[in-house]
């Protein structure tokens, strides 16, 4: 029985490899094209306006179809539609770069392709939370997900400093091209090198309509005792967290200066705080209780949020914003382990999907609030009111026993 377990364990290490690498080449083409779009746009037609429309159009599409995409991630191959979205953009992005050198360059274009990005990460991300529990033993779950969002933090530092070097050095053709590459030799390393099995569901013969799973779905989350309170907490969380998330280059433009590089070091300081809490998290492993875990980072957030409204001096400003960053993995992280160890198998993709819309749609949509607001009240007391805020409602997770009971740590079986 040991042998068999190490058999296993080897096994798992060498397809999380895999996976795991697969996903961070992808990712990063990904994000150089993110962020050459985004300054590609701003360069050329200094619209705030031109800017809104891109974002919405990266952001729509996801939000509406994540949750249908949680369908097709509970009753398909889960590998499969991984490598179908990353083709999908793979194919869109060559096709635009191939229509920049025949000389269409027109605005509208990369809104299409942000829009059509948009809808593979809608695809994508019910798929990846759903599948990660396949590959890795449930005990290694939380120290998998620290070490990806660590990876996902170094990606945020690098990609910006990589992609503005590119748009310097060369054309924004040749920034498309290098993503359709990375994007091929992660299909390629899914499709050859990585074998994970069909779940169960994929594998059986469906007996019931596609809406009908959906309304499943639905039905699962509402008889659930704690994903009710859990997604609720989420959704006004994220949507206190929209100033601190979107309006403080804004404030350190206004309060400290509109340097470029203040800008830039905003970013690599929450980055590397990112970095920093991936791996506290993949080592420490959190409280036994993931709540617990998830209290603690919010109130740090709040804390922080609170910090970033007061603190005079930028360099302290910059530590504020590291230490908010560390806190982005300590809460991500238990959240997402305790959805793939408490969630039926067969409902994982509807769950995450639901998971992805809301992660997904309360910032921009809290926007939609503080946005306006800023024109008329400064960041900083947005920011203090918030952050106190996020402190309060920190002590919701606490006080619910259904979410409580369900961080609890599983029992080991002998």
């Amino acid at each position: 029985m040991n042998t068999k377990n190490e058999r296993d364990f080897r096994h798992w290490k060498k397809n999380i490899i895999l996976f795991l690498g697969s996903q961070t080449i992808s990712l990063f083409g990904s994000a150089l094209v993110q962020y050459a779009i985004m300054w590609y746009i701003t360069l050329t037609t200094q619209s705030g306006m031109m800017m809104t429309i891109s974002i919405i159009c990266g952001f729509l599409p996801t939000f509406f179809l994540s949750p249908f995409a949680g369908v097709w991630a509970d009753r398909y191959n889960r590998k499969v539609l991984i490598i179908l979205a990353d083709g999908m953009i793979a194919f869109s992005t060559l096709l635009l770069a191939i229509l920049f050198l025949m000389g269409y360059d027109s605005i509208w274009l990369l809104f299409v392709i942000s829009a059509i990005r948009g809808l593979g990460t809608g695809i994508q991300t019910p798929a990846v939370g759903a599948i990660l529990p396949q590959i890795v033993p449930q005990d290694k779950l939380t120290k998998t997900n620290g070490v990806n969002g660590s990876i996902q933090a170094v990606i945020m530092l690098i990609a910006p400093m990589v992609s503005a070097a590119l748009l310097t050095l060369a054309s924004l053709e040749i920034i498309f091209f290098i993503d359709v590459i990375t994007a091929a030799i992660a299909i390629i390393t899914l499709l050859v090198f990585l074998k994970i099995p069909s779940h169960k569901k994929a594998n059986e013969q469906q007996h019931v309509g596609y809406l009908e799973d959906f309304k499943l779905g639905v039905n699962y989350i509402k008889q659930s005792e704690f994903l009710k309170p859990f997604f609720i907490f989420f959704a006004i969380f994220f949507v206190a967290m929209a100033p601190a998330a979107f309006l403080t280059p804004l404030q350190v433009t206004r309060s400290f200066g509109d340097d470029v590089w203040r800008l830039t070091a905003i970013e690599i300081a929450f980055s590397i705080g990112m970095m920093v809490g991936g791996g506290v998290i993949a080592t420490w492993g959190g409280f036994k209780n993931k709540i617990h875990t998830m209290t603690l980072a919010s109130v740090i957030f709040g804390l922080t949020t609170i910090g970033l409204g007061i603190v005079p001096i930028f360099w302290l400003y910059l530590g504020v914003m590291l230490i908010c960053g560390v806190a982005m993995p300590l809460f991500n992280t238990p959240a997402t382990v305790l959805l793939q160890e408490k969630i039926e198998e067969n409902f994982l993709g509807r769950v995450f999907g639901v998971f992805s819309m809301i992660s997904t749609s309360m910032m921009p949509l809290g926007m939609l609030i503080f946005g306006p607001v800023a024109d008329m009240v400064k960041i900083e007391w947005l920011l203090i009111g918030t952050g106190i805020f996020m402190v309060a409602l920190s002590f919701f997770l606490m006080g619910s026993k259904a979410l409580v009971k369900a961080g609890a740590p599983i029992p080991v079986r002998e």
